[in-house]
């Protein structure tokens, strides 16, 4: 009997020996599951591209000339919302949207002035805001235009108004203090960060004020190296807008393939040109996108050359994967369009002319097309559907 007894309770004791083994393993293998979908999880998140996009698109010279005003002017004020009837959609479906306002905004009270010395309404930037240009380039030859007559005036009104903006627009290149010059503005959209410096090489020989060099970003080689050096660090991507070379010419000069050379070493990823009044070719140094010249957006200027423009865009893209970013410039691409003066300065898409518009425009689109692509095919040039 006690044999019995004994074998029985040995038994029950290898059975909830077994039970609790069975019950202890299920735990370990439940916790080991948990930390097996843990890691998985991790893993995957380590592992997985994190992809953010902003789009760009960069048009060139607000030009401002009389007849321009004189088309624009209704019974209390200016409107130029006419010239992007044709634009409008397309424009404000990109996140950024870059133009140069190549005549000072003094507004109406200093009196409007056309060529050579330039004053125009505020009303000009009104337009280019509510399409949804956001970024301004406000360094150009004509920066200066009227400074003396008005005591600076014009400058300080043109500064104001952009200020008074500043929650839509990163307007660059014109200050009115070396504070404000000095002031590191950055942006963000998408969960990109970005920024715009905007520099002239010259200001038609009208010349900026001693210990006022604020007034007008002019072309300094250390100066702009240590601006780009403020910014680099502490943004996704870094524009930098050059007014520079020379006029109604479709070949950069030697100054502007130096300079945007030197740019592109220090670390600048778009380089958008103007001044020509004519385009110029687009092309890459490395990484940097370069566009030479966008030639004319909107002006009272005649011929072909000096009606088309370049609507030049992009994408920014900021890929991270392993803890590690790298933002890269894609999908440029080279759209023309043209000024039609005889619809109220209304600018179209070289897609939406005909020879009625702009008679031989298929060829023009093909001198163009041979221009943007003079240094390399890189670029795509939007092709025409008509």
């Amino acid at each position: 009997m006690k044999k019995i007894r004994k074998k029985t309770k040995n038994f029950f004791v290898i059975v909830l020996l077994c039970v609790l083994s069975g019950i202890i393993g299920f735990y370990i293998q439940r916790k080991q599951n948990y930390v097996n979908e843990y890691v998985d999880v991790a893993y995957k998140t380590i592992n997985t591209e994190v992809v953010e996009k902003a789009s760009l698109v960069m048009v060139g010279d607000a030009l401002i000339h009389m007849p321009l005003n004189y088309a624009m002017k209704t019974s209390n004020g200016y409107d130029f919302s006419p010239i992007f009837k044709k634009l409008k959609d397309k424009i404000g479906s990109y996140d950024l949207a870059y133009y140069n306002q190549e005549t000072i905004l003094g507004g109406t009270e200093l009196g409007l002035y056309g060529y050579p010395q330039f004053n125009s309404p505020q009303e000009v930037g009104d337009a280019f805001l509510d399409v949804g240009f956001n970024l301004v380039s406000l360094a150009t030859n004509h920066t200066m235009d009227n400074y003396y007559r008005t005591g600076g005036k014009n400058i300080t009104n043109s500064v104001n108004y952009w200020k008074s903006k500043s929650d839509k627009v990163i307007a660059a290149g014109s200050y009115l203090s070396e504070e404000d010059r000095n002031e590191v503005i950055i942006k963000e959209v998408n969960g990109i960060k970005y920024a715009l410096l905007s520099y002239t090489e010259q200001t038609n020989g009208i010349s900026v004020p001693s210990g006022k060099s604020y007034l007008c970003n002019v072309y300094n080689k250390d100066k702009v190296k240590e601006d780009v050096l403020k910014y680099r660090d502490k943004v996704d991507v870094l524009m930098v807008a050059m007014h520079w070379g020379e006029e109604y010419t479709n070949t950069p000069t030697s100054g502007e393939l130096e300079k945007a050379k030197y740019l592109a070493s220090l670390g600048v990823d778009i380089i958008i040109g103007c001044h020509p009044h004519v385009m110029q070719p687009m092309d890459y140094i490395g990484d940097t996108l370069v566009i030479y010249s966008l030639g004319n957006f909107v002006s009272n200027q005649s011929g072909y050359n000096k009606q088309t423009g370049l609507m030049a865009s992009c994408n920014i893209v900021k890929r991270t994967f392993h803890g590690k970013t790298k933002v890269s410039i894609e999908d440029a691409e080279a759209e023309f369009v043209y000024t039609n003066k005889n619809d109220k300065y209304t600018v179209y898409p070289y897609s939406e002319l005909n020879n009625n518009i702009l008679y031989n425009y298929k060829s023009y689109f093909e001198f163009f097309k041979k221009v943007i692509h003079k240094y390399s095919d890189k670029v795509i040039v939007k092709e025409l559907s008509n």
